[in-house]
């Protein structure tokens, strides 16, 4: 008798769950386009791209917190100052191949909590952050729970209420 394995869901990598709709900048722009960019779009970062032929390519990160500790707290003018002066080169990356647990891993190792996607070419196809993992992390559990239920309820049927 041989044994067989079968994958009853495919695995799938961290682009299908990664959000496509990633707000960008340049290098050049100064650190109050920066802030004002955020603060339009609600979010707490903004990927720095450079274009290769075409194509939109991460080349850095920078946060929130990246302003307020290197040009708030060190009272440097926001005009001075630009993206790339202060931005995370080279970023840590995500590939859309990636599993949950690459990219849990890779944001543990770095210390960070937003990835940029790219795609087997190294072009930006999204943005994943510890939010939305922690979102499916509670999907996954939630439908732990939901096996737990059923089989209570089977056996609650099998046997009978008493």
């Amino acid at each position: 008798m041989s044994a067989e394995t079968r994958s009853v869901m495919p695995p799938q990598g961290i682009g299908e769950y990664c959000k496509r709709e990633v707000v960008i900048t340049r290098r050049e722009r100064t650190i109050r386009d920066a802030a004002r960019l955020m603060r339009n779009h609600h979010v707490g970062d903004l990927v720095v791209v450079e274009e290769y032929e075409g194509e939109t390519i991460p080349v850095g990160m920078i946060t929130d917190r990246d302003l307020v500790v290197e040009v708030l707290a060190e009272e440097v003018g926001m005009d001075e100052v630009t993206v790339g002066d202060v931005m995370s080169a080279e970023p840590a990356l995500a590939r859309e191949e990636d599993d949950l647990w690459e990219t849990l891993m890779r944001m543990q190792s770095w210390g960070v909590r937003r990835l940029p996607v790219v795609d087997a070419a190294g072009v930006l196809q999204g943005i994943i952050t510890v939010d939305d993992l922690l979102e499916l992390c509670t999907e996954y559990l939630h439908d732990l729970v939901k096996v737990v239920t059923r089989e209570q309820e089977r056996e609650l049927a099998r046997r009978g209420a008493r």
